[in-house]
């Protein structure tokens, strides 16, 4: 049996809860503080999906601008980093200022570090002030946000499903823009809001780990 330490707690900002990182000899998880466990170092092969697929139909544009909603523990930023050129930008928005000090500190070499790239800004905040502007100012834009379309931790995050959001991240967008969401389970109704609201959408569904056990739903819409 694995012996897990408890290396830290972070309220999560407007609401009684808090995020809890744990770390075993091998392996690192953060959970909620009523038990539920959101994600896990093992276990992060969909977020690299969602960073790479998401950026790859722009990565070559000259000084892309690229917006993460969601650090976790740091692979959607890392994959994303990894395609892109050397003059793009990626804005990380990330709620819990704890999970940032996580990543900079022990959370961190398990990405290789992705917030020390000097092309990496953070925006300690809810991703959503960055969207409501609707300025097309991102070339692609990755939400891993809560749970996805049906969250745990901030009932805030709703907007960003509902119609109102999908329309200022539509508007947030550069033409030939994509963005990107991730789930922890499907979501039929959350699809059908995306092609109602005028992107062109592909589901897929990716595994957490390896070839086998738990997959996530992803959403790319264009």
């Amino acid at each position: 049996m694995k012996h897990w330490e408890q290396l830290g707690r972070a309220p999560v900002p407007g609401s009684d809860g808090q995020l809890e990182l744990y770390a075993s000899k091998d392996d690192f998880f953060i959970r909620t503080s009523s038990g539920i466990e959101l994600m896990s170092s093992r276990k992060h092969g969909s977020e690299d999906v969602l960073g790479s697929a998401c950026c790859e139909p722009i990565a070559h544009r000259t000084r892309a601008q690229v917006l993460i909603g969601g650090l976790g523990m740091g692979f959607t930023l890392a994959a994303a980093l990894g395609v892109l050129r050397d003059d793009a930008e990626v804005t990380v928005a990330e709620l819990v200022p704890g999970v940032v000090d996580w990543n900079r500190g022990p959370l961190g070499e398990r990405a290789g570090r992705p917030l020390d790239d000097p092309r990496t800004r953070v925006y300690t905040g809810d991703v959503a002030d960055l969207l409501r502007g609707g300025s097309r100012q991102w070339d692609a834009i990755a939400l891993d946000v809560d749970n996805g379309p049906e969250g745990l931790t901030q009932d805030e995050n709703d907007w960003l499903y509902a119609p109102a959001g999908l329309g200022a991240i539509r508007a947030s967008l550069k033409p030939g823009g994509c963005v990107a969401f991730w789930s922890a389970v499907p979501d039929p109704a959350f699809g059908r809001r995306l092609r109602n609201g005028g992107f062109k959408t592909e589901e897929r569904r990716v595994y957490a780990h390896g070839k086998k056990g738990a997959r996530h739903t992803l959403w790319f819409a264009r």
